[in-house]
């Protein structure tokens, strides 16, 4: 079994060696390279034509996000008006949790445009 395994040993050093398995194994790496080059060339320019649509997006969503935090804000005026108008103690908790949607809304609209722009 030892001189089996010898056997194969040294057929393989025989084969890594010769001079065709080097040059076959070259224009394999030589190739590969080549094919990893051009698709690299093609994803780069999906990535940046991906980003260039995403940050497109950027001033529309950010506009959107302050018109809904202008809706909250008065939905939420509204609410605290009637309350307070019907005498109920639990008003300044209303207006604070509603002021701090339109403002978590208007934050984060910004922070997420300087961010990422």
């Amino acid at each position: 079994m030892k001189k089996t395994i010898k056997n194969f040993q040294k057929s393989i050093y025989n084969l890594l060696g010769s001079r065709g398995f080097q040059f076959a194994m070259l224009l394999v790496m030589a190739l590969s390279t080549g094919i990893r080059a051009y698709a690299a060339g093609n994803g780069l320019s999906g990535i940046n034509e991906a980003t260039s649509m995403v940050t497109s997006y950027f001033d529309p969503g950010t506009k959107l996000i302050y018109a809904i935090g202008a809706v909250v804000g008065l939905i939420g005026g509204v609410k605290v008006y009637s309350k307070w108008s019907s005498g109920d103690p639990d008003t300044t908790k209303t207006a604070a949790s509603w002021f701090g949607a339109c403002i978590f809304l208007i934050v984060a609209a910004t922070i997420l445009r300087s961010f990422f722009l």
